[in-house]
């Protein structure tokens, strides 16, 4: 990459139940405006702003950021389904490092309603259908389940079949995440479950269970995105920076193996995550924090493996061998993941930044990754869309 982007300021809200948010223009604004209090400067700084939503009208970004100022300045709504935050600073970032603003402002906000996430437009194609397709051509009556619970369960029972993982596995992953978020002020569900109460949980497919799926959250996140040069001069924290970032979109693989893993995005997550490892030139192990997309437990595990942590086939061992949290190899989740903290959709890649923002500030109180200075994100969106992004401390 030409130039460095640095990650001037963050914010977000609380993540809570839908129902007990307020709207989303006030959301947003808050995280804006904590992400600039944050990094010190006024919204009069900022030249570009990147709004991320999924179930809202055309411009409701503008309608969060003419909260915090009337200054005239290109607003672009941003919308890819659950990576919509991440694509937000991907766009940012782009905008600082290509030299077209010297400051942009990255936001995402989700005001959702309860339940499972479904087809909203039932008159049209579904953007997903090659998707589905797959699922429903595996197991009968997918049709009948949930779009995303359809996916990702199928993926899960997938990889059980080919590496013959243990369903307890993925209710481990629930454990810890929940471990995680009991000290994260910010997460919806802080209260620890065990795997036998995971496991216990009602299953809605395959061998997918309640507590193995993040929940539907409101909230907001933002993050005020700078030129190193631009931050020096108006006095601004300079330390954290993103050293690496890549998107990618579906491959020919994604569909033509007819695997449920490779549909969710495993080959977009590796080719990405590789990309990102070569334009920082570290490899995995140098990561010492990661905030993956858990949208379901399935999802944590194969990702594990698509990011390079572990080998193929490998996550089982991995997980029982405590390498995914405090004390093993590198931490996942330390907020609790979407699992425990929630999945504002339009948020999720912003609170991802949040967290590891703050992980390497050393600012992180009891959920504090001891020493980070490498801190790696990844968002998926289906449809699809896997945003990988780096940020390292300089000293």
């Amino acid at each position: 990459m030409a130039k460095q982007a640095v990650v001037a300021g963050v914010g977000m809200t609380p993540f809570v139940k839908p129902g007990t948010s307020a709207a989303y223009p006030d959301l947003g604004a808050t995280a804006g405006r904590d992400a600039l209090k944050d990094a010190g400067i006024d919204f009069s700084k900022i030249q570009q702003a990147y709004v991320g939503f999924v179930y809202g009208d055309s411009t409701a970004g503008q309608a969060a950021v003419y909260n915090l100022g009337l200054t005239g300045i290109p607003v672009l709504n941003v919308n890819n389904n659950c990576s919509t935050g991440s694509s937000a600073l991907y766009l940012a970032r782009q905008a600082v490092q290509s030299g077209a603003v010297d400051c942009a402002l990255a936001l995402g906000f989700e005001q959702m309603a309860p339940g499972a996430i479904n087809v909203i437009f039932g008159d049209r194609p579904s953007p997903l259908q090659k998707f589905l397709d797959i699922a429903d051509a595996k197991f009968e009556g997918a049709s009948k389940v949930p779009m995303a619970i359809r996916l990702f369960g199928g993926a899960g029972f997938e990889y059980q079949q080919k590496y013959g993982a243990k369903t307890e596995t993925f209710a481990k992953v629930r454990e810890k995440a929940a471990r995680h978020a009991k000290d994260n002020e910010r997460a919806l569900f802080r209260k620890p479950v065990s795997v036998e109460e995971v496991m216990a949980s009602d299953k809605l497919f395959l061998n997918v269970t309640k507590l193995q799926c993040c929940p539907p959250t409101c909230g907001a996140a933002a993050a005020v995105i700078c030129s190193p040069e631009f931050a020096r001069k108006h006095g601004l924290r300079t330390e954290i920076v993103i050293t690496g970032q890549s998107m990618t979109t579906d491959f020919e693989s994604s569909f033509k193996e007819g695997s449920m893993i490779k549909a969710v995005g495993a080959d977009m997550t590796r080719a990405a995550a590789n990309d990102v490892y070569r334009q920082a030139g570290i490899s995995p192990e140098d990561v010492d924090v990661v905030e993956l997309h858990d949208c379901f437990t399935t999802n944590e595990v194969i990702t594990y493996e698509g990011l390079g942590l572990c080998g193929e086939g490998e996550a089982e061992k991995w997980i029982w061998d405590g390498q995914n949290t405090y004390g093993g190899q590198v931490v996942t989740n330390p907020s609790g993941g979407l699992l425990s903290k929630g999945h504002p959709l339009g948020a999720t890649g912003l609170a991802q930044c949040f967290e590891l923002v703050n992980q390497l500030r050393n600012n992180c109180g009891p959920r504090q990754v001891e020493g980070a200075e490498i801190a790696l994100q990844h968002n998926l969106g289906l449809g699809g869309a896997a945003v990988v992004t780096l940020y390292q401390k300089q000293k």
